[in-house]
């Protein structure tokens, strides 16, 4: 039913508000700006320097050479996209679920799911934390990305609660019992793990299944258009789904199905759900797209190379540790390595006590003089890196 969600939806009518717009730092103001809070946060993000890197990160297929095979930064657009007309239906705020879709991929790192299974383990062994993109992405909009205020200061973007609850909240299983909101606008470093927590917001529970639905068919379309499967693969998906997805399957055909479908079947009592003739579809594609495109053998033969890049990188970085001295061990070997040096000791300034006051006014997050600060810099700049970027300081490095 159209508006089923519009009571609940965040508005300053909402027994949430003041919880939802909550902001760590009050954000300067313009005379004039007409933005509401949701719509500040969204153009924070877009142009902030993580959502442009998004363009160059694999979503699910590393260094396409078609134009047309997605990338993360498109994936994002996708579930702005979903999003936005399940939550118009539904009654729900869009301003706030566009502003979390565009946001909840910011902290993938380099090489996509693989590049964040090979991060994790450095991590765990380095620091020993696990390092999952929906805690990073946190962490980025919380203490790295930064903005010019209007006196071309430097800041953090202090974003709203909701925003920052959207993107750690949005992965994890859609149930057939749907998705409903928390109550409690709890600590989000509370989360120990993803989907630790269900959201809190409806518009972030929106998103979550928005997520869902842009990759599988997309997923299927990239695969079929490089080849990677085989039509008869296909055909047979297609004779098994056709009485609840109809004849023809393509992404048109499954968005469509699936919007309408949660459209259909969301309202307060289930929250944010789908009938359970959709989601057994929905759950036998994902395992369809998991045995033959995520695990199949031509994804999978890059797994050693992404591997061998990042633990290369991390090592030269992470050995430079010397306790005050670090910044001068860093122009040591920069000699044999300038361009990774240099914008790794640019990068690192700005958030450690050294850095311009006069210019940069964000949040110092690194103590130079301890180990593990140091080390989780070197894994937080590494994740910031584009495909390409990781690549070209790697070859940087084995080169003479």
């Amino acid at each position: 039913m159209e508006n089923v969600l519009e009571k609940y939806a965040a508005t300053p009518e909402n027994p949430k508000w003041e919880s939802i717009v909550a902001r760590a730092d009050e954000l300067y103001r313009q005379d004039g700006d007409m933005r509401s809070p949701f719509l500040r946060d969204y153009t924070r993000i877009i142009h902030s320097s993580a959502y442009r890197r998004l363009r160059n990160k694999t979503q699910v297929f590393f260094s396409p050479q078609s134009d047309h095979i997605c990338t993360r930064i498109e994936h994002v657009n996708h579930v702005e996209s979903i999003s936005y007309t399940i939550a118009k239906y539904l009654g729900l705020n869009t301003e706030l679920t566009r502003a979390i879709s565009v946001a909840h991929d910011l902290g993938h790192p380099p090489f996509g799911h693989k590049g964040e299974k090979f991060l994790s383990a450095i991590s765990k062994e380095h620091i020993g934390e696990d390092f999952w993109h929906e805690k990073n992405g946190i962490w980025a909009v919380d203490n790295i990305e930064l903005l010019e205020d209007y006196n071309k200061c430097r800041r953090n973007l202090d974003l709203t609660y909701a925003v920052r609850d959207g993107i750690i909240s949005h992965c994890g299983e859609v149930s057939e019992d749907g998705i409903r909101p928390r109550e409690e606008a709890i600590d989000l470093a509370d989360f120990q793990r993803p989907s630790q927590y269900a959201p809190f917001t409806y518009e972030a529970c929106v998103v979550k299944i928005a997520d869902k639905i842009s990759y599988i068919g997309r997923d299927m379309e990239d695969a079929m258009h490089l080849g990677i499967l085989d039509p008869w693969l296909i055909e047979e998906l297609q004779d098994t789904l056709s009485e609840v997805l109809g004849e023809k399957i393509n992404n048109t055909v499954l968005i469509n199905r699936f919007i309408s479908n949660v459209c259909e079947n969301s309202d307060g009592e289930r929250g944010i759900a789908m009938s359970p003739e959709i989601k057994e579809a929905m759950d036998l594609m994902n395992k369809f797209n998991l045995k033959h495109i995520y695990r199949c053998e031509r994804v999978e033969y890059s797994d050693r190379f992404f591997k061998l890049v990042l633990e290369q990188i991390f090592s030269l970085l992470a050995g430079a540790y010397k306790g005050w001295e670090t910044f001068t061990e860093l122009k040591k070997i920069g000699k044999f390595y300038p361009m990774m040096i240099e914008r790794f000791i640019e990068w690192l300034l700005v958030y450690t006590d050294m850095k311009n006051t006069d210019i940069n006014k964000n949040r110092v997050v690194f103590d130079i003089t301890d180990e593990r600060d140091y080390k989780k810099a070197v894994i937080t700049y590494m994740s910031g890196m584009t495909d390409k970027f990781a690549i070209d300081t790697y070859n940087e490095i084995i080169s003479f």
